[in-house]
C-alpha cells in the first residue's frame, strides 16, 4: 500500500443498496443506451480537443450524468479562467463529469483508467495526467507535470482522497497535489460532491467503492430512482494565502466547510 493510495474501509456489500429488480431493467437499458451514445459522440469530437467551446463541454458532462437517470444540481460562482486546481471528494465515476460540469480540466486519473471501454480513450484524448498510484516514486513526478499545466493557464482536476468512499464517510485530503498549486503560484478551488435522496437522505447507489466492477456500478447507477448529485462549488482559495500544503490542503478539505444552502438559482439539470 502506497502513501498515494490510501484504504477506504466502504465496500460495496456494506455501503451501497443492492440494484434495482426485473421492473427497473427497461428503464435502465434505455438509460445506458443514451451513455453509451453521449461517450461515443464525445469520442468522435475529442480529437478537437481545446477547440471545442468550454460551454459546450460543461453541457455535455451534465447530458451525460442526466442520461445515467441522475439529476443535477450545482451552486456556488464558477472557478476563475486561467490556471486552476480543482480539488473535490470522491464517491463515484460519475464525480469525473460533474467535476467538468464546473470547468473542463485535465483529470489526474489512475493508470486503470486508460483500460476502460471508450471512457479510457475519452479521457487520455481529453489530455488526462495518469499517475501509478503504486509506484511512489512517480509522485514527484506528476505533481511537476500538474505545476507544469496550471502554468500553461489549464485547469487540472483531481481527487486528492487517493479513493472512493460511499458518501456517508470520506477520507483526508493528500497534501502531495496541493504541492503543485504553491509551485505553480495558482489558485485551488474546492468543489464539494454529494448523491441524495428526493428526501434529502444520503444515496449511495452512486458509490464506486472496494472490489466494485464499473459494469456493477453503471447497472446499479441506471437502476437507481430519485438520485440527486449536487455540486457545491466552495469559494476560491487564492495563492499565497496558505504557507504549504498541508494548510491549503485542510483549508480545501469539504468535511471543514458548511453545508451548502440550496436555492431556487441553483441549476437543476
Amino acid at each position: 500500500m502506497s502513501a498515494w493510495l490510501p484504504g477506504a474501509p466502504c465496500t460495496p456489500r456494506a455501503c451501497v443498496p443492492a440494484p434495482g429488480g426485473a421492473a427497473a431493467a427497461p428503464r435502465a437499458v434505455l438509460r445506458l443506451t443514451a451513455v453509451a451514445v453521449l461517450l461515443l459522440a464525445g469520442v468522435a469530437l475529442s480529437p478537437l480537443g481545446g477547440r471545442l467551446p468550454a460551454g459546450l463541454v460543461r453541457h455535455w458532462c451534465r447530458a451525460l450524468v442526466r442520461a445515467a437517470g441522475v439529476r443535477v444540481r450545482i451552486s456556488g460562482a464558477a472557478p476563475p479562467d486561467g490556471g486552476v486546481l480543482l480539488v473535490a471528494n470522491h464517491i463515484s465515476w460519475l464525480d469525473i463529469p460533474l467535476l467538468a460540469a464546473v470547468r473542463p480540466a485535465r483529470m489526474l486519473a489512475k493508470t486503470e483508467i486508460r483500460r476502460w471501454p471508450v471512457a479510457g480513450a475519452l479521457a487520455a484524448r481529453g489530455g488526462a495526467l495518469f499517475i501509478d498510484r503504486d509506484r511512489l516514486r512517480a509522485l514527484p513526478g506528476t505533481v511537476a507535470r500538474i505545476a507544469a499545466a496550471l502554468r500553461s493557464g489549464a485547469a487540472v482536476g483531481v481527487f486528492p482522497e487517493g479513493s472512493t468512499w460511499c458518501g456517508r464517510a470520506q477520507g483526508e485530503f493528500r497534501r502531495a497535489v496541493f504541492q503543485a498549486a504553491l509551485d505553480a503560484g495558482a489558485p485551488v478551488q474546492p468543489v464539494r460532491l454529494r448523491y441524495r435522496l428526493a428526501d434529502g437522505s444520503p444515496g449511495t447507489a452512486a458509490a464506486f467503492v472496494g472490489n466494485d466492477s464499473l459494469l456493477a456500478s453503471l447497472w446499479r447507477v441506471a437502476t437507481a430512482r430519485h438520485l440527486i448529485a449536487e455540486v457545491d462549488v466552495r469559494p476560491l482559495i487564492p495563492p499565497g494565502t496558505h504557507p504549504d500544503r498541508r494548510s491549503l490542503a485542510h483549508a480545501a478539505q469539504p468535511a471543514r466547510t458548511p453545508e451548502p444552502r440550496w436555492t431556487h438559482a441553483a441549476l437543476v439539470a
